[in-house]
């Protein structure tokens, strides 16, 4: 259960950042899942136990992680002019 709300709260926030932000990722949204997948990983790593649990997953810190790393690589995308 934890590995799929993991998954289910990067995708979730990658494709947000992408459509709100209107970012050009490398892959489209197959980078833009990745962008969010990532940044799940790195937030649960860096930050642990913040925030509610769902299934014992942490979603706080998970959510922060992929919205800042979605962040960095849509303003990435868009110095580098990729075009999506």
């Amino acid at each position: 259960m934890q590995l799929l709300v993991y998954i289910i709260v990067a995708i979730v926030v990658g494709l947000i950042m992408a459509a709100l932000f209107g970012f050009k990722y490398p892959g489209k949204w197959i980078g833009a899942i990745v962008a969010g997948l990532l940044g799940a990983w790195i937030g649960d790593v860096l930050i642990r136990e913040l925030g509610p649990a769902i299934g014992g997953y942490y979603i706080f810190p998970a959510a922060l992680g992929a919205a800042v790393v979605s962040l960095i690589i849509g303003l990435l995308g868009r110095r580098a002019n990729i075009k999506a």
